[in-house]
């Protein structure tokens, strides 16, 4: 059993050396898979801010909106939006998009649905003590958000996005359906020509496990430096950390204890 076991092992392992023209086109497919998911995390990003935000406001109308936005682009398939954001738009509007940009928008605003869940829940996690520390700095609505409960929510919102845009990653496979030379498309691609699955779907999923993995550390840096620059006291001699609420400190000490207590209490779940 242990010499077919090494059998089967060398001749696998001679099944991956395919000919320089395959592994090009399989290089290639990952190199566009990587553009996929940054340009869709870009598009997704800034639809999970705003509607994620606007789920918060305090006019009904707008939070109705982007509730709905959210409700319709979570119950519906990705997969079959993009076939009829590339098919069916065409026919009735008479815009046609390249099958990159497709797979871009549907992506984008499929994963900045789900996005803007995260968004809303840290905003609503902050405490609202904070937000009376803004009002009590004569803040404009924009300003405490940008300056006081945008810094404070954004390192709870780093680990899941981490987890949606890995989530990204792999959902750029369904572009394979619209013809975009992805990862997946040429794993198909180099198969037909080879005829040997096992070893090139071996191979497509340990890229996809790398490049995961190398979000997954990415974003653990961008988390730590989150988390360091704000909710901690300055080491005496050390670097000066970036405080969530800005201001002069004789305007927090106007502003009574609230504003005070909002200045030392900035670590992100509003430890008040």
């Amino acid at each position: 059993m242990s010499a077919m076991n090494e059998v089967n092992a060398a001749g696998f392992l001679d099944d991956l050396s395919f000919s320089s023209g395959l592994w090009e086109l399989i290089l290639r497919g990952v190199w566009i898979t990587v553009q996929l998911t940054v340009y869709s995390a870009a598009l997704g990003a800034a639809v999970a801010f705003a509607v994620g935000i606007a789920r918060s406001h305090r006019l009904w109308i707008v939070r109705f909106v982007a509730g709905a936005y959210f409700e319709i682009f979570r119950g519906t398939s990705a997969l079959v939006l993009m076939i009829w954001v590339f098919f069916v738009v065409p026919l009735t509007l008479g815009w046609q998009l390249v099958p990159m940009w497709a797979a871009v928008l549907t992506l984008g605003c499929t994963y900045g649905a789900y996005g803007s869940e995260i968004v809303r829940g840290a905003v609503a996690a902050v405490p609202a003590a904070q937000r009376e520390a803004g009002v009590a700095l004569s803040f404009t609505p924009g300003q405490r958000l940008r300056k006081i409960v945008l810094p404070q929510a954004w390192p709870e919102m780093v680990p899941p996005f981490c987890n949606l845009l890995i989530e990204l990653l792999k959902g750029t496979a369904l572009v394979s359906v619209l013809g975009v030379a992805d990862i997946t498309f040429a794993a198909q691609l180099v198969r037909n020509a080879t005829g040997q699955s096992a070893p090139v779907y071996t191979v497509i999923l340990v890229m996809y496990f790398v490049l995961a993995f190398l979000i997954t550390r990415v974003m653990r840096q961008v988390e730590r430096r989150a988390k360091a620059g704000i909710g901690r006291a300055p080491e005496k001699g050390g670097p000066k950390p970036r405080r969530a609420v800005t201001g002069r400190p004789q305007d927090l000490a106007g502003a009574g204890g609230t504003a005070g207590g909002a200045a030392k209490t900035s670590a992100p779940g509003g430890a008040s």
